[in-house]
């Protein structure tokens, strides 16, 4: 049953939409619309990565315990923290709105650390400083405007909040009829953008848009699937990254194989910034698919590691393969140096995955994540939104 439209039969009302989502989040994993059960917590960590953080954290271990440090001194994960939610949040210059988004990837990278903190602390206040600023985006938010740039927040914006929510799952301080009513609006003003835009691209020809902007929006999709219980949405992400025709597909993302378990990024000759932001999004969808029992790192022999291993050789100053590049609107006969060197939290949830827990060798991988660790979080990397572009803190959360 899909909550925004009728589809043909009478559509139920609000408060029997917020009944049904609320008995979804009070369950015991919720069934699917296939009829197998989420994971829950089961988004960017399980519950079984929880008890790791904790435990580790309370032993003074290392480099776990240098990761909190990242986190406590974020002042994202203050109990100060005051949400500033908008009824409409706009992106990209229309000529007829000023743009709030920095508000939206703020809060988002407040409830999520303060979620976080409350996770491995234990400690209650937090995780009611990060429900009231869930409670006050699910009760306000209406819609998401600006230019083309509004589809780069649906993406982003809208997986960061829905894993701050599912990480809330099944807190006592977080009433049923205001996760349902969060539940709504994740449904109704994200969902149908992802959708949409992996769909039309906008108007645009089907390789117009970079790679990260499918991957954005098929994170969100995929985050909402799961803490919604919507295996339909759930599934359409994943056929998206396996056979979408958009950028964001993997073939596409990682778009010429070379030697050496190198992969080509498809804006490898854009620049490097944006290159090291299709690795953090490569890195989160299949995170999220793979705590719902889908290894799509695996998928087509590793090809996820293996653009990872190029942006990394790169960004470490080493010399890489490149084939020219070509789409509708761009010929790139080089790589970019533009950014070269670029430093983001997305490389611990590579290494840790491949390297530490699959035991494949990715040597460029390996040396970045030692590099950046221990990972901060957002603001941590820059103040706009490039800062904001990736959770973080991924030395305390994937460290195995």
């Amino acid at each position: 049953m899909r909550y925004w439209k009728s589809g043909g039969k009478r559509a139920p009302t609000l408060v029997a939409r917020l009944m049904m989502a609320a008995l979804a989040v009070c369950g015991a994993g919720a069934a699917s619309a296939e009829g197998s059960t989420f994971v829950h917590p089961g988004l960017l960590h399980t519950g079984q990565d929880f008890t790791r953080m904790h435990t580790k954290v309370a032993q003074g271990a290392q480099p776990w315990s240098a990761g909190w440090q990242r986190l406590v001194d974020n002042r994202h994960a203050s109990l100060g923290w005051q949400p500033r939610a908008q009824s409409m949040v706009y992106r990209g210059r229309d000529g007829a709105h000023p743009e709030n988004y920095s508000v939206l990837f703020n809060d988002a990278a407040a409830a999520y650390a303060l979620a976080l903190r409350w996770k491995v602390s234990g400690d209650a206040a937090y995780a009611d400083r990060a429900v009231q600023v869930l409670n006050a985006w699910g009760a306000t938010l209406t819609g998401i405007g600006g230019n083309s740039d509004r589809f780069l927040a649906s993406g982003i914006y809208g997986y960061q909040l829905a894993n701050a929510a599912e990480m809330l799952r099944g807190y006592k301080g977080w009433k049923p009829a205001d996760v349902a009513r969060f539940q709504h609006m994740m449904l109704s003003v994200f969902y149908p953008m992802n959708h949409d835009f992996l769909v039309r691209h906008n108007g645009a020809r089907v390789d117009h848009y970079w790679a990260n902007w499918d991957l954005a929006n098929m994170s969100s999709m995929l985050a909402i699937g799961v803490l919604t219980d919507r295996h339909d949405i759930y599934r359409e992400a994943v056929n998206y990254f396996r056979h979408g025709a958009g950028n964001g597909a993997i073939e596409h993302a990682v778009w010429k194989l070379h030697g050496g378990g190198l992969g080509q990024l498809q804006e490898s000759g854009r620049d490097q910034g944006h290159s090291m932001l299709d690795v953090a999004l490569l890195g989160a969808f299949c995170q999220m698919a793979w705590n719902q029992s889908d290894d799509l790192f695996g998928y087509d022999d590793n090809r996820v590691l293996k653009g990872a291993e190029y942006a990394a050789r790169y960004n470490l100053g080493q010399d890489v393969p490149y084939i020219s590049y070509s789409n509708s609107d761009v010929t790139q006969p080089g790589i970019s140096p533009a950014s070269r060197g670029n430093t983001r939290p997305v490389w611990e949830l590579i290494y840790n995955h491949y390297v530490v827990l699959k035991g494949l060798k990715s040597p460029a991988v390996a040396e970045f994540a030692a590099k950046v660790r221990p990972e901060g979080g957002g603001g941590d990397y820059g103040p706009n939104s490039g800062g904001f572009d990736q959770l973080g803190y991924g030395t305390l959360t994937y460290s195995r």
